[in-house]
């Protein structure tokens, strides 16, 4: 919860690594027993915008684009450090097991990892995190599916995160070929934890699925066109999906024909 409540980027980041380390060594056990807000507390900066708001973002081939890349993926991984925490708290009536929460802790915990590599990044570069506007959609999907765990598992990690497994590589192969091999590390480290994280959601919200009775597949195309407004856009890294253990069934039909 005090993750929640904190505004300040580098308290989030300290608090939740204070948290994660003390899950690891159990001095943390009662998790889930408290209501979060409605929105977590956030820095007066960056300046909130609506994603139709947002400005066409430069390429990473100039210093401008790298900053505006590297700032977008911090505001995510900021909210991705939220949304963990969230996830853990709001469902209670679920009574999802011990290594759930361990799982989330953990996803929390490389969320805040991540964050704090792209903002000494963007230190490199002269920039840092608040500089540039960032929209607010991720959080929209928070609120859209707070009702239900099992939805927002659908939207989150596997329609949202396993959106960057699809997008990543194709970045840290520019970043390199442009020279930024240092940035291409760091999205690449994302990258390779990402994988983790939507194998997670993929494994919770099949055990909520078996709970519940319902077939998996079915469930999650309902509850995403319902809950995400819009359907998973090609291409899919199918390699990366599958080490996350989403099955092709999930996403097959989103993907043209060939030809």
């Amino acid at each position: 919860m005090a993750v929640l409540t904190a505004a300040s980027p580098s308290e989030k980041v300290r608090l939740t690594r204070q948290a994660a380390a003390a899950r690891r060594e159990g001095r943390l056990a009662a998790l889930g027993r408290s209501i979060p807000p409605d929105r977590p507390a956030r820095p007066q900066r960056p300046v909130l915008l609506s994603p139709r708001e947002m400005a066409k973002r430069s390429r990473a081939t100039s210093v401008k684009g790298r900053i505006a890349l590297l700032h977008a993926l911090a505001h995510i991984e900021l909210n991705a450090i939220d949304l963990a925490w969230d996830l853990l708290s709001r469902f209670p009536d679920e009574a999802m097991p011990v290594a759930f929460f361990d799982d989330w802790v953990t996803v929390a915990d490389d969320e805040a990892r991540h964050f704090e590599l792209l903002a000494a990044r963007l230190v490199g570069f002269g920039a840092g995190y608040g500089d540039l506007p960032a929209h607010d959609g991720l959080w929209r999907a928070a609120g859209d599916t707070a009702h239900d765990l099992a939805a927002r598992l659908a939207v989150v990690p596997m329609v949202l995160e396993a959106r960057g497994l699809d997008v990543t590589p194709r970045t840290v192969a520019e970043l390199a070929r442009h020279g930024d091999g240092a940035s291409a590390a760091v999205l690449q480290t994302i990258f390779d934890d990402e994988i983790t994280h939507v194998a997670a959601g993929c494994r919770w919200f099949e055990v909520l699925c078996r709970r519940r009775g319902v077939e998996p597949v079915a469930t999650w195309r309902t509850l995403i066109g319902r809950h995400f407004g819009g359907i998973p856009k090609p291409p899919f890294n199918h390699e990366a999906r599958a080490r996350a253990g989403m099955a092709p069934a999930y996403y097959q039909g989103f993907e043209p024909e060939p030809g």
